[in-house]
């Protein structure tokens, strides 16, 4: 979730009913131990410091030894390592998934971090280099043993990207040979999907790209797995697009440095704009604006010409998306 899970996503997340952890993005060890010019809004802990897992890549094991000292002091639900990223520049590196070609590498990497933190420590992960899920065990035993607490897997390998069906049925086959928590994660498509995915066979469900698309299926999904137990929030019948991408702009103004401004909000609107029918020609155009001001004007020029897209129905009966 690089340039997407960055405070002003938490901010607009909160205001629909929250989720129980959130994951910042990447956090590079080397800059952070470096002290480079952004950290300070990488490791920003609002708006829920408690609720917050700080998450970090990199490929050198002293500098992440290092930076998890460094995290160690902040306040935190815990502390994560990537080991699933397979992004090209990442692994090009020895960062992300690159860290499960090596398990006595990994393990010497975990017992050397477990040193410097008491805050849950976790590794997100995918199923490996190939399809092998006797070595992905074997791996994920080795992490368990080194005093990782859990573990969240995205179950594709590192040459597979998102064509490819995510092998959910190995979540719960992970969890079912470990003694620690493990959570699944990989094309959640909406609300009742997650609720189904954490009542199949896993501790906890991680939601990616779908908090951009929908901010408000956390909430969605409170509401279904409870729906005669404790009161809720009341979950409105519709939602106001042009408010919440609006909204969006205004937080990204005011917690992320100018610097970010245009790339994060054209990676949300990505996502976010597939709410409308015209959503190519809509990210089109906003992928060519510079400015916040220009983008929330051309947002809302659409939906004054599209009146009949600026609200979705938030129903929670059956069809929900």
């Amino acid at each position: 979730m690089a340039a997407l899970s960055h405070r002003a996503l938490r901010e607009l997340i909160e205001m629909f009913g929250a989720c129980d952890e959130y994951f910042t993005e990447m956090i590079s060890a080397g800059a952070l131990i470096s002290g480079g010019p952004f950290e300070a809004w990488y490791t920003d802990p609002g708006p829920c410091p408690k609720r917050l897992v700080y998450q970090l890549v990199g490929s050198d094991p002293e500098h992440l030894a290092a930076a998890v000292s460094l995290l160690d002091t902040h306040e935190c639900a815990g502390i994560d390592l990537n080991m699933g990223c397979s992004a090209p520049a990442i692994m090009r590196t020895g960062a992300g998934v690159r860290w499960m070609a090596s398990p006595d590498r990994a393990g010497a990497l975990m017992k050397l971090v477990r040193k410097r933190t008491k805050r849950r420590l976790s590794v997100k992960l995918r199923i490996g280099m190939e399809d092998d899920f006797d070595y992905l065990v074997a791996f994920c035993k080795r992490l368990e043993s080194e005093g990782v607490e859990r573990i969240t897997l995205h179950p594709r390998t590192a040459r597979e990207k998102f064509k490819r069906r995510p092998r959910w049925e190995y979540v719960g086959l992970l969890r079912a040979a470990l003694h620690i928590p493990v959570a699944g994660n990989g094309d959640i498509a909406d609300a009742r999907e997650l609720v189904r995915r954490a009542a199949q066979g896993c501790d906890a469900v991680m939601v990616g790209r779908l908090a951009l698309r929908a901010p408000w299926v956390f909430a969605q999904a409170r509401h279904l797995e409870n729906p005669e137990g404790e009161p809720l929030p009341r979950l409105p019948e519709r939602i106001d697009l042009e408010a919440v991408g609006l909204r969006f702009l205004e937080l990204l103004a005011r917690y992320q440095p100018q610097e970010f401004h245009k790339s994060r909000a054209r990676r949300f609107f990505s996502y976010f704009c597939d709410n409308f029918t015209w959503a190519s020609y809509l990210k089109t155009r906003l992928a060519r604006e510079t400015e916040l001001s220009a983008m929330a004007a051309l947002l809302s020029a659409y939906c004054r010409d599209h009146p009949e897209e600026r609200t979705r129905c938030l129903s929670l009966s059956p069809g929900l998306s």
